[in-house]
C-alpha cells in the first residue's frame, strides 16, 4: 500500500517559470537560459492558489527560475493569489532585469501596487557569474527608494563581491584565486545548499564520492518523511506537486490531500516504501541499471542518476519525472 500521501501543506512556494539568464552552479531545479520559457498565467495560479490555500497554507513565496522575466504575467499570479486570499511572503529575484534606477523604481512600484511587500534578492558567486554585481546594488538601493522591504540572501557574500569589484561578472576560478582554492568547497559553510539538481555536478569533483553500495548501506530504509515533508514545498507552473526536496520528481497537485493511487506512481511508491535501495533494486532488475563507476556524493546523486537513466530508457514511462526538461541539461555516461 502506498504511504506517500500529502494531508496538508505548512509553508512552501509557486515555481512561476523555470526559465532564468543564470545557470547557478546551485540551482536545485536547474533552471537557466536553456529552459522552456514558459511562464504561469493567471488561471493557472488561481488553480495552484485555491488548491494551496485548500490544504491550509495561506501565505506563499514566489519564485523560479527569475519570476520577474515576465513582469505582466507575474503580476498576473500575484493578482490571483490576491484573489483567492493567499498571502506572499516575498517574490525571489537575481536582478538580471535591472538596467537603471528608473526602471527599477517603476518595476517595484508595480510589484508594490500588487501586493508584494518584499524582495528576495539573490546574492552569492554562483548568481555572480552571470549578474554584476552592481545590479544587485541597483535594484537594492531601488527598494529602500520605493519602501520595498529587501531580504537579501545572503549577505555574507557582500564583502568578497566586493573584492572582485562589482561592474562585471566574475567565475570560479576568480573566486578561488582571491579567497584560495577551497572556496567552492567552504561555500556550504557560508548558507544552506541542498546536494541536489546541480549542486550535484558543481560539487562532484569538491567532495568525496563514493561506490554505489556505501552509499545504499547508509541511505535510509524509506524516503517517505522525506517525500512528504511540507516545511518548504512546491508547486509549478505546470501543476506538479515536488515532494520535498526532490526536483526532478513530482505529482499532480490535484492528488494532494489523499494517498496517492496504488500502482499509478511505482517511483515515488518504492521511495516512499523502500527507499533508494528498493528503487535502485527495482530498476537494476527490470531495466538493466547499472551505478556510475566514479561514484555518488549521496543517496540523493544515487537517486537522481537512477532517474537521468530511465528517462533515456524511455521518456514517456513514467510521468512522475517531470517536468522532463529537469533531465535534458546532462546526459547519463
Amino acid at each position: 500500500m502506498n504511504q506517500l500521501a500529502i494531508k496538508s501543506l505548512a509553508s512552501g512556494g509557486v515555481i512561476t517559470t523555470y526559465a532564468c539568464v543564470s545557470r547557478c552552479g546551485h540551482c536545485l531545479y536547474n533552471c537557466g537560459p536553456h529552459r522552456d520559457r514558459d511562464y504561469m498565467d493567471g488561471k493557472q495560479a488561481e488553480a495552484i492558489f485555491r488548491r494551496i490555500a485548500g490544504l491550509g497554507c495561506h501565505s506563499v513565496h514566489i519564485g523560479g527560475g527569475e519570476p520577474l522575466l515576465d513582469l505582466q504575467k507575474l503580476t498576473e499570479v500575484l493578482a490571483a493569489a490576491r484573489g483567492v486570499g493567499v498571502g506572499i511572503e516575498y517574490v525571489e529575484t537575481n536582478s538580471a532585469w535591472f538596467t537603471d534606477p528608473d526602471q527599477a523604481d517603476g518595476v517595484l512600484k508595480r510589484l508594490l501596487e500588487a501586493g508584494v511587500s518584499n524582495l528576495l534578492v539573490s546574492i552569492s558567486p554562483f548568481h555572480n557569474a552571470t549578474i554584476p554585481f552592481a545590479r544587485v546594488r541597483g535594484v537594492i538601493a531601488a527598494c529602500r527608494r520605493t519602501r520595498m522591504q529587501v531580504f537579501p540572501w545572503v549577505n555574507a557574500f557582500v564583502r568578497d563581491l566586493d573584492r572582485l569589484g562589482d561592474s562585471r561578472s566574475h567565475s570560479m576560478a576568480e573566486f578561488e584565486a582571491a579567497f584560495g582554492p577551497d572556496y567552492l568547497a567552504r561555500i556550504p559553510d557560508r548558507y544552506w545548499i541542498h546536494l541536489g539538481g546541480r549542486a550535484l555536478e558543481t560539487f562532484r569533483g569538491v567532495y568525496r564520492q563514493h561506490p554505489a553500495p556505501h552509499v545504499l548501506e547508509r541511505a535510509p530504509l524509506s524516503c517517505a518523511r522525506a517525500l512528504s515533508d511540507t516545511s518548504h514545498f512546491h508547486i509549478d507552473l505546470y501543476g506538479n506537486y515536488v515532494p520535498g526536496l526532490c526536483a526532478g520528481l513530482a505529482f499532480d497537485m490535484q492528488e494532494l490531500g489523499q494517498p496517492l493511487p496504488d500502482g499509478k506512481s511505482p517511483l515515488l511508491d518504492r521511495l516512499a516504501t523502500a527507499g533508494i535501495r528498493g528503487l535502485y533494486e527495482w530498476v537494476a532488475c527490470e531495466f538493466g541499471y547499472t551505478p556510475r563507476q566514479d561514484g555518488f556524493l549521496n543517496h540523493c546523486d544515487l537517486c537522481t542518476d537512477i532517474r537521468r537513466f530511465l528517462v533515456q530508457v524511455d521518456r514517456k514511462c513514467f510521468h512522475e519525472l517531470a517536468p522532463l526538461d529537469f533531465y535534458a541539461e546532462t546526459t547519463r555516461m
